[in-house]
C-alpha cells in the first residue's frame, strides 16, 4: 500500500471513528453527562477509574503476545510495539492516584473483579493472537481508544473537574496529555498501517473496529447499570416500602 493509499485510509478510519463517538454520545446512557452534566456520579466515576486499571493490568500480557508475533513475522514492529508497551506499562498509576483522591485503596482496587464487559474485550484480544494469531484486533483497539481519547476525554475531565474537583482526575488529565503530546495515535497509526497490504486486510480492520465500538459500548452500558441505574431502583424500592 503506497503513503497515499495509508493516507486515505487513514482519514477514512478517523472519520468512522468521530461517527462512532458521535453515536456514543446518542444512544449509551450517562454519555452525555460525561461531556457536559453538572453532577458527575462518583461511583460511576470510581469504577470506571478502576477498570481502567484493570484493563491496563491485564492488557499487558496481551501485549506481550502481539510482541511474540511480531518477533517472529515483523522484528521492526516488534520493537516499536516494544517500546510503546514499556512506555504504557506502568500507567495504571496515574489512575490508582486519582482513586487515593476517592477513597479508594489500592488493595481495593485490585481485589475487584473485572466487569464483564472488560473480560470480553481482553478476551477478544486473547482469541485473536493466541488461537488466530492475529494482532490486527489489538492494534485496531489501540488505535480506538489513543484517536477517541483525543476526541472525548479533554471535554469529559474538564466537566469532571468542574463536578468532582480537580484533584480526583489529576492523574487521568496527566496520563491523557502525555498521549496527547507523544503523539500515541500517529505512532500506532504506522505500526497498524504496515499491516495494510490488501483489501482483505482493510476489510479485517473494520470488521474489528465494528467489534471493538460494540465492546466499548457494552462497558458504559453495564458501568451505568452497575452504578447510576443501580442506586436509582435502590431508591424507588426504597420510597415505596415508606
Amino acid at each position: 500500500m503506497t503513503d497515499a493509499n495509508k493516507d486515505a485510509l487513514r482519514q477514512r478510519l478517523d472519520t468512522a471513528l468521530d461517527e462512532l463517538v458521535n453515536r456514543f454520545y446518542r444512544e449509551v446512557p450517562y454519555a452525555q453527562n460525561l461531556r457536559t452534566g453538572k453532577d458527575i456520579d462518583l461511583d460511576y466515576l470510581r469504577r470506571h477509574t478502576i477498570e481502567i486499571i484493570l484493563r491496563l493490568r491485564m492488557k499487558r500480557t496481551v501485549d506481550s503476545l502481539a510482541i511474540r508475533y511480531f518477533t517472529k513475522h515483523d522484528p521492526v514492529a516488534a520493537k516499536a510495539w516494544s517500546e510503546y508497551t514499556a512506555e504504557e506499562m506502568l500507567h495504571d498509576a496515574f489512575f490508582a492516584k486519582d482513586l487515593e483522591k476517592m477513597g479508594v485503596a489500592r488493595d481495593t482496587i485490585y481485589a475487584t473483579e473485572p466487569m464483564f464487559a472488560t473480560k470480553i474485550q481482553i478476551g477478544y484480544y486473547y482469541q485473536a493472537l493466541e488461537h488466530e494469531e492475529d494482532p490486527l484486533a489489538l492494534l485496531t483497539s489501540v488505535y480506538f481508544m489513543e484517536y477517541v481519547t483525543t476526541r472525548t476525554q479533554p471535554e469529559w475531565l474538564d466537566n469532571m473537574e468542574r463536578s468532582v474537583g480537580s484533584d480526583k482526575v489529576r492523574g487521568a488529565r496527566a496520563h491523557v496529555n502525555r498521549d496527547i503530546d507523544d503523539k500515541h495515535a500517529d505512532f500506532v497509526w504506522r505500526v497498524l498501517s504496515s499491516m495494510m497490504r490488501s483489501d482483505a486486510d482493510v476489510q479485517r480492520l473494520f470488521r474489528h473496529l465494528d467489534a471493538i465500538y460494540r465492546l466499548w459500548e457494552l462497558f458504559f452500558v453495564e458501568l451505568y447499570q452497575t452504578t447510576v441505574a443501580a442506586k436509582q431502583a435502590g431508591r424507588a424500592v426504597t420510597a415505596q416500602a415508606s
